[in-house]
């Protein structure tokens, strides 16, 4: 559902009342944990009970599975997901009411007023990027407030109010939300070819970082990934504004040059170099050399701030992670289970890249559910492409979310093009049977990954489950 942005973005200590529909999402449950930790009374509701629910009602939410135009009695401010769809109760009931009705990035900028924001955008990697920020600056002594779009895996939780003046923020470029912040420093990785469904063509959405970065405040900093050809093109636009600019990556235009990369099953690991001059040796828990680029452009962040090398370093090398960005689930009968929220063809060649090598010499087995109709219309043959890294590819159907159906777009469109032998592909369209085909397909030694932004981050609990029976009864027998 698109919003309007309104014309005046008042603080969050004067928004009274706030009910957030979808408050489940990503998005809206940091947005909830930030206006709690500021004495706003919240409720909200969403399609489905989670634990991400029963966290935000310990807090002091109140939180209703489920929509009622009822929801909104006393409200006085209403934000919405972009995930709701038209004619929702609560939304319909706020409009006739003539309540404040805001998209999420107005009670973004609500709940960022006051501090100096730091805005990580791209097509890639924003969550772990963020989240590698915040942590190294919190470990440097900052202690920013910070809104990730994923749980951290160390505290449970995406968003959190800090005592300093910094507000580290994941900027979503999905809908052009990233385009309302004004942030002091902004950090883009990469600029791929994604929402083509909201942008209308890969030039438009392009286009959308170019007026980001016109976004930032004169005398503010961009940070850039230097081996990403889209957000390298920006780094001289934003030096002809004035800009502080500075470009990281492993190759020999970056400014902060990461060398001697060492990738293992146990983490990355990469000596940072600064003008030619060693800074030192960058560790991390996560596996994939993805990770690598995230952190040394979160690292570029952190030294233009100000703060030291060895004190940001020593904050990410703590970094375990963040939930749905490769993270492990469990093993089970000798099989290990990872899951990661991957559903564009170049963050399925990455995760599928680190499975390879925590895999070792077993297989890597890979369950991917596409999301959106419109990606999977554009990019079907692409994501199956990318699925021909693995060893046994099983493919569901498409995961609609926000769209409508389409009966000539369905995951079989991206099996088909799976590049592996016909034996080890399956397009399996039921999501509920997938635990029960991926435990007859796995075998010890083998690296089950569940991939997509979807449901099918349920089915690996559920394949480790079968897998435990399995494990007993063979141990009985």
């Amino acid at each position: 559902m698109i919003v309007p942005f309104p014309d005046q973005v008042p603080p969050a200590q004067r928004l009274g009342r706030v009910h957030l529909v979808g408050i489940g999402g990503a998005g809206l449950s940091g947005i909830a944990r930030l206006l709690l930790a500021r004495g706003v009374s919240v409720s909200g509701c969403d399609a489905c009970d989670s634990a991400t629910l029963a966290s935000l009602k310990a807090l002091g939410a109140v939180c209703h599975v489920g929509h009622d135009g009822a929801h909104v009695a006393g409200v006085d401010t209403v934000v919405v997901s972009t995930a709701v769809r038209e004619g929702n109760p609560d939304v319909t009931a706020a409009r006739r009411a003539g309540l404040r009705l805001w998209p999420r990035s107005a009670a973004m900028v609500s709940v960022m007023a006051g501090h100096t924001v730091l805005a990580v955008a791209g097509t890639h990697g924003k969550t772990t990027t963020t989240a590698l920020l915040a942590v190294a600056l919190r470990a440097a002594g900052a202690d920013p407030s910070y809104a990730i779009g994923a749980d951290l895996s160390a505290t449970g939780d995406n968003a959190r109010v800090g005592s300093g003046a910094l507000f580290v923020a994941e900027a979503d470029e999905s809908d052009g939300s990233f385009l309302a912040y004004r942030p002091h420093g902004a950090v883009v990785p990469n600029v791929d070819s994604d929402h083509l469904d909201s942008y209308g063509s890969e030039r438009a959405y392009r286009r959308a970082f170019v007026t980001f970065l016109e976004r930032i405040d004169p005398g503010g900093f961009l940070v850039v990934g230097a081996d990403d050809p889209g957000a390298a093109a920006l780094a001289d636009r934003a030096a002809a504004r004035g800009l502080t600019v500075a470009r990281t990556g492993t190759g020999p235009g970056s400014d902060l040059r990461g060398v001697e990369e060492r990738l293992s099953a146990s983490g990355s690991e990469v000596t940072v170099l600064r003008g030619g001059k060693t800074l030192g040796r960058l560790r991390l828990q996560v596996p994939g050399r993805h990770f690598v680029l995230d952190a040394l452009a979160a690292l570029g962040a952190g030294l233009l701030i100000g703060h030291e090398f060895a004190d940001l370093a020593g904050g990410m090398a703590e970094f375990s992670g963040t939930r749905r960005r490769m993270e492990r689930k469990g093993r089970a009968a000798g099989v290990t289970v990872f899951d990661s929220y991957a559903h564009h063809p170049v963050e399925i060649t990455a995760d599928l890249d680190a499975a390879r090598q925590v895999a070792g010499d077993g297989r890597v087995v890979v369950c991917f559910q596409p999301h959106l109709v419109s990606r999977t219309r554009v990019f079907g043959a692409a994501m199956g492409q990318a699925l021909s890294a693995a060893d046994v590819a099983v493919v569901t159907d498409v995961y609609a979310a926000r769209e409508d159906p389409d009966t000539a777009v369905t995951g079989a469109l991206v099996a088909d093009a799976v590049g592996l032998p016909p034996a080890v592909v399956r397009y399996e369209p039921d999501l509920d049977e997938l635990p029960g085909v991926l435990a007859q397909l796995a075998r010890p030694g083998d690296l089950v990954l569940t991939l997509g932004a979807g449901d099918v981050t349920d089915v690996g609990p559920q394949l480790l489950r079968r897998l435990r029976l399995l494990e007993r009864g063979s141990a009985g027998g």
